[in-house]
């Protein structure tokens, strides 16, 4: 959906992500955009938050009150792929679009296949930004013609990802590596879920690509690093690409990439500018 001037939006999750675009709207670099609410299942990031921003947007008890709100046209979502299994099809249903931060909630086929009913039964919007990584534009024009293989691998500093659910279940210890060590190699749909804060970009170029079961992700931690690098290998009839990106951590949370957050800045304006550069 377009916007003809200006759009009203609501903002889930008031974390390092959710604070980097709250900023962006409020000082007018996401574009014609006005935040009017905030929600955060801890209510004090949410108040602390809003006394940050010159708007002062509203802080919601729960998702019903932004629900509720006739005049919200976008609900965006920068908390957890929990959230997005909680609250996509319900904010869908109250007539508004949603911005998905948290994708890799998308390799649940059911969510998906009820968000994409949903948004067709409505008329209404998903939005996923392109995040941490580079060329998904080419991505989604190859796959107009067939795509026969999609892999990323990613790289980052073993400390960023000691916090994943897959290194601690496994007792992988990352603290005195010497060299880099591979610490998953499978498929977008088991990687989405072992990394759910450090992958979410394999679930994007899933997405506009060959899907979750056939894109293939490598994860890889390496002690000599201090950036995120994403590198993504495409293959198809239209030709063979490879992008890689060497993000720079978010400032608040170094298991995120600023990237990811500045993509999403860039979406919203996409949302309101009549001239749009790229796929």
């Amino acid at each position: 959906m377009v916007w003809a001037l200006s759009l009203r939006a609501a903002l889930i999750g008031c974390g390092a992500i959710g604070t980097v675009l709250a900023r962006a709207i409020d000082s007018g670099r996401a574009g014609e955009v006005e935040l009017a609410w905030l929600y955060d299942l801890k209510p004090e990031k949410s108040k602390a938050l809003s006394e940050k921003l010159r708007s002062r947007p509203r802080i919601a008890k729960g998702l019903a009150e932004i629900c509720a709100d006739g005049s919200v046209d976008l609900v965006i979502e920068a908390a957890s792929q929990g959230a997005v299994a909680q609250y996509a099809l319900d904010v869908i249903r109250s007539g508004k679009d949603l911005m998905v931060m948290s994708v890799g909630a998308f390799g649940d086929e059911e969510l998906l296949r009820g968000v994409r009913e949903v948004t067709e039964r409505t008329g209404r919007s998903v939005h996923v930004p392109s995040g941490a990584i580079l060329g998904i534009d080419g991505v989604k024009a190859a796959q107009l013609e067939g795509i026969n293989e999609a892999i990323l691998t990613t790289r980052k500093p073993p400390s960023v990802l000691t916090y994943s659910p897959y290194v601690r279940e496994r007792g992988l210890d990352l603290t005195n590596l010497r060299e880099p060590l591979v610490v998953f190699e499978g498929p977008a749909r088991e990687a989405v879920k072992a990394f759910p804060e450090s992958v979410n970009v394999a679930a994007t170029l899933s997405l506009a690509g060959i899907g979750f079961d056939k894109t293939k992700v490598r994860i890889v931690a390496d002690p000599s690093l201090r950036l995120n690098v994403h590198e993504v290998r495409v293959r198809g009839t239209a030709g063979e690409f490879v992008t890689e990106a060497r993000n720079v951590p978010s400032p608040d949370n170094p298991r995120t990439s600023y990237l990811a957050a500045l993509s999403a800045v860039r979406m919203l304006r996409n949302l309101t500018e009549k001239v749009r550069i790229g796929t």
